[in-house]
């Protein structure tokens, strides 16, 4: 069996990744089945304490503990610091979830549950099946990824729609604009409530506020629940129908409906 690189490794090494894959699920779920309710937060790594939105994702920490949330990032420094440095001395649960790293990473001092992946895909599970909210500020390839899957698997109904807050107009507004431009309108690639899935601020109180009124709502909408909901896969997202297949040479599924 040969990697994306070509290289061939034999199957006993295949099946100890495997075991590898699971302890890293194992852990995890072990250890976040624990914390209060997180926020997942996320952000450059570039950025230092002097670049204003430090000093913004250190006071969301702060008012995401003040209403109740653990706060949870990758666990590296810049935006990740900032939030995780908030939240702990805010004393709430500053969760760091470290990556293993050609480069290695540097983790930050602040986190008060931590733990370390080899593996993004597992580590990506975390952010989003332990997360009532997503809170993103400006940031790399990392940064859009996170968001780009949130949005993906609320579109899909893979998951229940949560907050996904986009901190920085400055930096948002002109990726949602090239998407309403090229995604919705030149193509019918998206549409048009997909847009809404997203809120953009240049305020940190006020999307701290909004994650709890969404969740203090959702809780509400489930007092008194008796009918079973859809069925949950293990890592977090609705389990959905078998896909629908066509004959060969047939039409295409209206995938619309």
């Amino acid at each position: 069996m040969a990697n994306t690189l070509g290289l061939h490794l034999s199957a006993t090494e295949e099946t100890w990744r495997v075991f590898r894959i699971m302890a890293e699920f194992v852990e995890g779920f072990e250890t976040m089945s624990r914390v209060s309710p997180a926020v997942s937060v996320f952000g450059s790594a570039r950025i230092g304490p002097e670049d204003p939105h430090y000093a913004a994702a250190e006071q969301l920490g702060r008012e995401l503990v003040r209403h109740g949330f653990a706060v949870m990032t990758g666990g590296g420094p810049g935006i990740m610091e900032a939030a995780n440095k908030g939240a702990k001395e805010a004393g709430g649960e500053s969760i760091g979830l470290n990556i293993y790293l050609p480069a290695e990473q540097l983790a930050n001092e602040y986190q008060t549950i931590s733990l370390d992946f080899r593996y993004f895909f597992c580590r990506k599970v975390m952010f989003v099946k332990y997360a009532v909210a997503f809170v993103c500020f400006p940031g790399g390839f990392g940064t859009l990824d996170e968001f780009f899957e949130a949005m993906t698997l609320i579109q899909t109904k893979k998951t229940e729609r949560f907050p996904i807050v986009l901190i920085g107009s400055f930096f948002w507004s002109p990726l949602l604009d090239w998407m309403r431009k090229h995604q919705l309108g030149q193509h019918p690639y998206i549409s048009g409530e997909n847009l809404d899935l997203c809120e953009v601020t240049d305020d940190v109180v006020w999307a701290a506020d909004r994650i709890a009124e969404h969740y203090n709502q959702q809780i509400e909408a489930r007092k008194g629940e008796t009918a079973p909901g859809p069925h949950v896969t293990a890592e977090g997202t609705f389990a959905g129908r078998e896909p629908r297949r066509t004959t060969p040479g047939g039409p295409y599924e209206d995938l619309t409906r």
